[in-house]
C-alpha cells in the first residue's frame, strides 16, 4: 500500500515535511514527494495513503487537506464508501476469524480518522449515504468490544448534535430573513413603525461594535471549511459525470455570511440617509466612524469593512453638506487601513498583527480575528484558478492543495473563538431586522436630502420619484 516510508518521525501531528532523507522527485507506489514533500499522486494513490494499517497512521496535515480537496475529483459518500472498503478487505475486518489481536491494533486508528472527518467535516454526513458507510463500518469494529462502542457511540453522538444545530442556525437564518423588509414599502404603509434608528437603540459605538462582532463570529462558526472548495467547484475534467455538487446549495453558510457583509453596509447607508436634517445625519455618520475604529481594535475587519463600504455608497458619498458638517480624520485613518491599493497591503499587515495577537493571547478578547471575508474568498478564487487541479499525466496537484489547506486552516482556528463579549438581544434585533433601503430607495433619500446637482442626478430624481408614485397608487388600490 502506498505511504509514507515509514519511520517514527512520520507521526508527528503538525506539518507535512517529515521524510527527511529523501531529496529529489521520487515516487512510492503513485504518490510522488520532492524535496520532502508529497507534490502529487494518482487519485487512487492519494486514497490509499489517507487508510490506516497496523504500522502506519496518516499525518493530520494530509487527513485536513485531502478531506478538503478531494470533493473536487469524488464526492465525499464515493470516498468514505472507498474508505470502507479498503479497511474491511485490506484489513480483513470481515473475515470472522480475524486475528483479534490484529484488530485491536487497527481499530483505535480507524476510530480516529473517522472521528477526524465527523469532527472537521460534519457537513458531509448530512448525506444518508455518508451516514450509512458511517454506521457500517463502526459497527464491524465495535461488535463485541465495550470499549470500541463507546467510542463509536461518543462519535455518533457529538456528529448528531453537531447537524442538529447546524438545522436550527439554518431555521433562525430563514426566520429572519422572512421578517427583514425593504424600508421604503415600511414607510410608505406603516410610516410610524419606523421612528427608530440606530441612535435611539444604541449610542455606544464600543456597544455596537461588540454586538456586531458577536453576529460576525456566531456566522463564520457554522461556515465549513468545504464550502471555500465547494464553492468554486467545477466539473473534473477525467470525469464524464456532471459536478458532484451541481444538484444541491453548495456553499450556503458562506453565502450567508457574504451576504450579511451587504446587509451591513446597506443598514449604515440607510441610517446615514434617512435622517431629514443635516445635523443628524452627520451625527450618524460621526457615529459610524467611531464604531468602525471600535472594529478595527478588536479585529473585526468584516464590519469595519462593511461599514467603510456602507460609507462610500454613491447615495451617501454625495452627501457633500453632510459631509461638511464631519470631522472626517479618523475616517481618513480607516480607509488608509483598508485601503485595496497594493493588494490591501495595510489591511494584511494589520491582519497580520492580530493574528499574532490572538496566538500569544491571555483572554478571549484578544484571540478574535475576523478576516475581511470578501477578500479572503479573493484569495482562495485566484489560488484555485492560478493552479491546475491535475498535472499533465493526470495525477492530483497536491502542491496546490497544500496551500489551499493552509489558508482555509488558518480560518479554522478564527471561527473558533467564542465570543466574550455580553449579548444585547435589542441591538442584536435590530441589527439582524430592520428594514433597509433598497439602492433606489438610498439615492431617493439622498436626493430629497440635498438635491441634484447635475442633470443626469435631476434625471434620476424624476425617475425615481416617478417610481415611487406609481408604487404608492398601486399599494393604495
Amino acid at each position: 500500500m502506498p505511504q509514507t516510508p515509514p519511520f517514527p518521525g512520520m507521526f508527528a501531528s503538525s506539518g507535512y515535511n517529515k521524510n527527511l532523507y529523501q531529496t529529489k522527485e521520487e515516487d512510492y507506489g503513485g504518490l510522488y514527494y520532492h524535496d520532502n514533500n508529497l507534490v502529487s499522486g494518482s487519485l487512487e494513490a492519494l486514497i490509499q495513503h489517507l487508510v490506516p494499517t497496523v504500522a502506519y497512521y496518516p499525518d493530520r496535515t494530509y487527513i485536513f487537506t485531502f478531506l478538503l480537496s478531494s470533493r473536487l475529483f469524488i464526492h465525499p459518500y464515493e470516498l468514505m464508501s472507498k474508505v470502507c472498503h479498503l479497511c474491511v478487505d485490506h484489513q480483513r475486518l470481515s473475515d470472522p476469524q480475524a486475528d483479534k489481536v490484529r484488530i485491536r491494533k487497527i481499530a483505535p486508528k480507524i476510530l480516529q480518522l473517522l472521528t477526524e472527518w465527523t469532527e472537521t467535516f460534519p457537513y458531509d454526513f448530512r448525506d444518508e449515504r455518508m451516514m450509512r458507510s458511517l454506521k457500517e463500518l463502526t459497527h464491524r469494529l465495535s461488535t463485541g468490544d465495550e470499549l470500541y462502542r463507546k467510542t463509536v457511540q461518543q462519535m455518533t453522538q457529538a456528529l448528531i448534535r453537531k447537524l442538529a444545530t447546524l438545522s436550527q442556525y439554518e431555521e433562525a437564518l430563514a426566520k429572519i430573513n422572512s421578517t427583514v423588509t425593504d424600508r421604503l414599502t415600511v414607510l410608505k404603509t406603516k410610516p410610524q413603525s419606523i421612528q427608530r434608528d440606530i441612535l435611539t437603540i444604541c449610542n455606544d459605538p464600543f456597544t455596537l461594535a461588540q454586538q456586531l462582532t458577536h453576529i460576525e463570529l456566531e456566522r463564520l462558526s457554522y461556515i465549513g471549511p468545504e464550502e471555500f472548495v465547494q464553492a468554486f467547484v467545477q466539473k473534473d475534467p477525467l470525469d464524464n459525470e456532471k459536478s458532484c455538487f451541481s444538484d444541491h446549495k453548495k456553499a450556503s453558510n458562506l453565502e450567508a455570511y457574504v451576504e450579511w457583509f451587504n446587509r451591513l453596509s446597506y443598514l449604515v447607508a440607510t441610517e446615514i440617509c434617512m435622517p431629514v436634517k443635516k445635523k443628524h445625519r452627520a451625527r450618524v455618520i460621526e457615529f459610524f466612524i467611531d464604531v468602525a475604529r471600535e472594529c478595527f481594535n478588536i479585529g473585526n475587519f468584516n464590519s469595519l469593512m462593511a461599514i467603510i463600504s456602507g460609507m462610500n455608497m454613491s447615495p451617501v458619498s454625495r452627501l457633500k453638506k453632510t459631509w461638511g458638517k464631519v470631522k472626517t480624520a479618523k475616517f481618513d485613518i480607516l480607509e488608509h487601513q483598508m485601503d485595496p491599493s497594493s493588494n490591501f497591503y495595510n489591511y494584511r499587515t494589520a491582519l497580520r498583527g492580530a493574528t499574532q495577537r490572538s496566538i500569544t493571547a491571555h483572554s478571549s478578547r484578544e484571540k478574535i480575528v475576523i478576516p475581511f471575508f470578501s477578500l479572503l474568498i479573493k484569495d482562495i478564487y485566484f489560488l484555485n484558478e492560478g493552479c491546475a487541479n491535475r498535472l499533465p499525466n493526470g495525477h492530483v496537484n497536491f502542491e496546490k492543495f497544500w496551500e489551499l489547506a493552509k489558508q482555509v486552516r488558518e480560518f479554522m482556528t478564527w471561527k473558533k473563538v467564542e465570543c466574550p463579549f455580553e449579548r444585547d438581544r435589542k441591538i442584536l434585533q435590530y441589527l439582524l431586522t430592520a428594514p433597509v433601503f433598497s439602492e433606489d430607495a438610498l439615492y431617493l433619500a439622498s436626493y430629497e436630502s440635498e438635491g441634484p446637482e447635475n442633470n443626469m442626478e435631476k434625471d434620476r430624481w424624476k425617475s425615481l420619484r416617478s417610481l415611487l408614485r406609481h408604487s404608492c397608487t398601486i399599494a393604495c388600490d
